[in-house]
């Protein structure tokens, strides 16, 4: 079955829209390439320019490496129901998004995985980011646990809920269950699930060995972190230029993300 949004539609589109589409459209083609995908589930959503009431979300049934910029739907935050586009809104997908992205000013961007190595890192008694090396040092600030799994999410209350545990962070560890990742754009919501999923990897992968983990000193993790904290000297910024870099690889491999 092939959804798409009417072609009226996208012509009324304005270009920040458009390449919000086609944006989001790469983040699932490229989640699903980088392994981060579990079948039909999880959500990488997305506000609509200029309308704060709504986001953008793909029909429930299609599969990421499928998504393209004229699939999405756009569905209210208020209501749930689908303002632009065609299929069905999966339940799970709006109790957790349409809440944090309307309590969390830095939550544009919403992307939830159960990706691997950091789902499994949930499912263990102590699931932190070790701060055994520089990537998790610069990530471990930015983390919110959640340590109770509540169940399925069929109530926006749950949503709710996430959104005060993440707080002023942009990183969320769910119990049991996975991850999210928000950002005041795509690309660094994108940045920090591919970053995240690689600490965890490595961390994972350093715990199997049986022996102890080095943990860095205090004080080089207090001058790890004021490094990161004070930004880019880069215009733009590492974010962007990997998700463009990124972006680059699915225009050679897979040009059809941005139609």
């Amino acid at each position: 079955m092939q959804f798409r949004v009417s072609p009226k539609t996208l012509a009324e589109c304005s270009t920040e829209a458009w390449q919000a589409r086609v944006d989001l459209a790469a983040a699932h083609r490229l989640a699903y390439m980088h392994g981060f995908s579990e079948g039909i589930f999880n959500h990488l959503t997305y506000v609509v320019p200029d309308h704060s009431d709504r986001y953008y979300q793909i029909p429930f049934g299609m599969h990421w490496s499928e998504v393209t910029a004229s699939c999405f739907m756009e569905v209210g935050i208020d209501d749930g129901l689908v303002k632009s586009g065609e299929g069905d809104v999966e339940r799970s997908c709006y109790c957790i998004h349409a809440p944090i992205h309307k309590a969390l000013p830095q939550a544009k961007a919403v992307f939830h995985t159960h990706m691997p190595f950091a789902s499994a890192l949930t499912r263990l008694e102590d699931p932190r980011i070790k701060e055994i090396g520089q990537t998790e040092v610069g990530m471990s600030g930015q983390i919110a646990y959640d340590d109770e799994y509540t169940g399925p999410a069929f109530d926006p209350a749950e949503g709710e809920r996430l959104a005060r545990v993440i707080g002023n962070k942009t990183i969320l560890f769910m119990a049991n269950h996975g991850i999210a990742t928000v950002g005041e754009t795509i690309a660094a919501a994108y940045d920090r699930l591919y970053y995240l999923e690689r600490v965890a990897q490595v961390q994972i992968y350093a715990m199997w060995t049986g022996q102890r983990l080095k943990q860095l000193p205090d004080p080089v993790v207090e001058k790890t972190r004021q490094s990161f904290a004070g930004g880019s000297m880069y215009k733009p910024g590492p974010a962007q230029r990997h998700f463009d870099a990124l972006k680059r690889i699915l225009d050679r491999k897979e040009p059809d993300y941005a139609t």
